[in-house]
């Protein structure tokens, strides 16, 4: 059974920084998509960061420049890495992946990605 586990959260004071791990385990087909998403209390989970199966890397516009998605295939290992950390960056981020082959990992939703990881907390106070 597919099992994601993510780890690293924590609370860190606005500028600081973190990096998240997820780590996949009993998938038996490789990715297609990778990507972190984010749930503030009251909010809707949005899409942060994503990676293709060749390695291309997506941003949403408000973690540009901050943050950098990246995995390592030999260790079944997706990160995030999350710089200049602001309040507003305050969630539960989640790593979700898919495996089926879509054109196109830019842009994709929630529903398009069947396994997601239990969440780990992230708290940037001002």
């Amino acid at each position: 059974q597919e099992h994601l586990v993510e780890s690293g959260g924590g609370s860190v004071e606005a500028g600081g920084s973190l990096r998240l791990t997820c780590v996949a385990s009993g998938f038996t087909s490789s990715w297609r998509c990778m990507a972190w998403f984010r749930q503030a209390p009251g909010k809707e989970r949005e899409q942060v960061a994503v990676i293709d199966s060749v390695g291309f890397t997506y941003y949403a516009d408000s973690v540009k420049g901050r943050f950098g998605i990246s995995k390592d295939n030999g260790k079944n290992s997706l990160y995030l890495q999350m710089n200049s950390l602001l309040p507003e960056d305050t969630a539960m981020y989640y790593c979700a992946a898919r495996v089926y082959w879509i054109p196109d990992c830019d842009g994709t939703t929630r529903d398009e990605f069947p396994y997601w990881g239990q969440g780990s907390q992230v708290t940037v106070a001002s």
